[in-house]
């Protein structure tokens, strides 16, 4: 079996998470946060699109929490309109996904609520 070392730009990989936290490149977050290329911020869920609308992105995973829900469409739409891509699932499906897709170099996001 060949074994490749995971490099990443300056995006920060998804560490781990728990109960009512995620750690990002090393560094724990408590609550929801937006991860970005340009870095780890505490999201303030639904209502909050301003910085996803700015980012250079193509897709921003979406973390329900611990099951996948529907995502609303007052934050959905405006996204999409914008010609970003916006994937709903689990939390930690979507620090899974985010974490494939940063290492092949993809331009990704995350919004996450805490499980």
């Amino acid at each position: 079996m060949r074994l490749n070392e995971v490099t990443y730009t300056d995006a920060k990989p998804v560490d781990g998470y728990g109960p009512g936290f995620f750690r990002v490149g090393g560094q724990v977050f408590d609550g929801a946060v937006l991860v970005l290329p340009t870095g780890v911020k505490p999201w303030g869920g639904y209502d909050d699109i301003a910085a996803l609308s700015n980012a250079d992105i193509d897709v921003v995973f979406v973390g329900t929490g611990a099951d996948v829900a529907h995502v609303p469409a007052t934050f959905r739409e405006p996204l999409e309109d914008a010609g970003l891509g916006v994937e709903a699932m689990a939390s930690p499906a979507a620090c899974r996904t985010y974490n494939v897709l940063l290492s092949e170099g993809r331009r990704v996001a995350l919004a996450l609520l805490p499980v």
